[in-house]
């Protein structure tokens, strides 16, 4: 008995060939980026700094999960509670970017009392700044109403909106 052999299930030429350009393509623009030695695109934190805009306004503040599924916003200068964000509050932004910088710390195994710094630049953007592991987060880059979120609790008390 002899076995014939099928070409019924292999893939069309043109689709590999195309496959085969973008491989190339990929690999030819990144050697382009390397010898000509473009530089990589500035961050927004560089960009001040380069520019020299200063903060209007800064924050530190650590959040705490509670059993409860709220989340305490603790300004860590005062040691005031800053807002409680209670279970099924519509404030999912906020609760987004801290599980992600969370995930973050976990991953490197920092626990979660070191604060985050939020600060209010001169030329309006907001930013938020783990303290522990450097990374920042641009709330401006998210929208308005994101962005409200967060510069709210910039304010003594302030309820994120």
């Amino acid at each position: 008995m002899s076995s014939a052999h099928s070409h019924d299930n292999m893939l069309p030429r043109g689709s590999l060939m195309l496959a085969g350009g973008l491989v190339i393509f990929a690999l030819a623009a990144t050697a382009a980026v390397r010898l000509l030695d473009i530089p990589p695109v500035a961050s927004p934190a560089a960009l001040r700094a380069e520019a020299r805009i200063a903060p209007v306004e800064t924050r530190s503040l650590r959040f705490d999960d509670r059993s409860d599924g709220a989340v305490v916003i603790v300004d860590t200068t005062s040691n005031a509670t800053v807002h409680v964000i209670q279970p099924g509050e519509k404030t999912g932004f906020i609760r987004a970017v801290m599980r992600g910088l969370a995930r973050d710390r976990m991953m490197r195994g920092i626990g979660s009392q070191p604060p985050f710094t939020l600060t209010l630049w001169k030329d309006g953007q907001l930013s938020l700044t783990d303290s522990a592991t450097g990374r920042t987060t641009e709330m401006t880059a998210f929208g308005t109403d994101n962005r409200a979120a967060f510069l709210a609790l910039l304010k003594a008390g302030g309820a994120p909106q």
